[in-house]
């Protein structure tokens, strides 16, 4: 009977990571998506409806508790629930980017384009998948998919620094491009940030199957 409440606890913990992780990439999604296509009102959308997702964390974070302090889970389900309260601070600064994306475009699309957006788009595809895959990785306990993300995270990077040098040669030959590319420059930065929080969702799934942090290489619990 006590497993099948830890089960049954567990399970519903997961359904909720997912409503939360599906809604904090549709936010980013969004956020790219309303600067690119110049739509205004999309980008005030994404910086008023933060409380979903704020809402969500002190849930989840919620459940985690009750769960630990009813249900007293071992090695391997603790270990999850633990991570799981770390998750909730991940996807909840995703959601916060998504914001700052939304309020740095909406400054941006008040000048003159300084050039097509296609490599903020591509950025943002990395770290959308990136993010998707760490929480597969999170709820399924898949290390390869885990190692997988901390592969791309590296591309999301170069991509990253080629903006940059790019928009910074914009604004070396013409002043009246600084403010717009230093916006793009801001938004890369944001982008990248959410790509560092898919890593630290990737690192926790590894925690969760072997016991140790990935950064570092030592077992962090005892216990399989």
């Amino acid at each position: 009977m006590e497993r099948r409440l830890i089960d049954d606890d567990l399970e519903t913990l997961k359904q909720r990571i997912t409503v939360m992780g599906a809604l904090a990439e549709e936010r980013v999604n969004a956020s790219v998506d309303a600067l690119v296509r110049g739509d205004r009102a999309q980008l005030r959308s994404v910086i008023e409806g933060d409380k979903a997702l704020n809402d969500l964390q002190m849930e989840i974070d919620g459940q985690c508790f009750r769960l630990l302090a009813l249900q007293h889970p071992v090695a391997v389900d603790l270990r999850f629930v633990v991570a799981a309260t770390k998750l909730t601070v991940d996807l909840e600064r995703v959601g916060d980017l998504a914001v700052n994306i939304a309020e740095t475009a909406s400054r941006y699309l008040e000048h003159p384009p300084i050039k097509p957006l296609i490599d903020l788009p591509r950025m943002s595809r990395i770290a959308q998948q990136m993010l998707s895959t760490a929480l597969h990785s999170f709820l399924t306990r898949s290390v390869p998919l885990a190692q997988s993300v901390l592969e791309w995270d590296d591309s999301l990077d170069e991509l990253k620094s080629q903006v940059f040098r790019e928009l910074l040669t914009f604004m070396l030959g013409d002043a009246q491009t600084i403010e717009p590319g230093t916006d793009l420059i801001l938004i890369a930065r944001h982008i990248e940030r959410i790509g560092d929080h898919a890593t630290n969702i990737a690192e926790d799934a590894i925690f969760i199957v072997e016991a140790r942090d990935p950064r570092h290489g030592r077992p962090a619990v005892n216990g399989p």
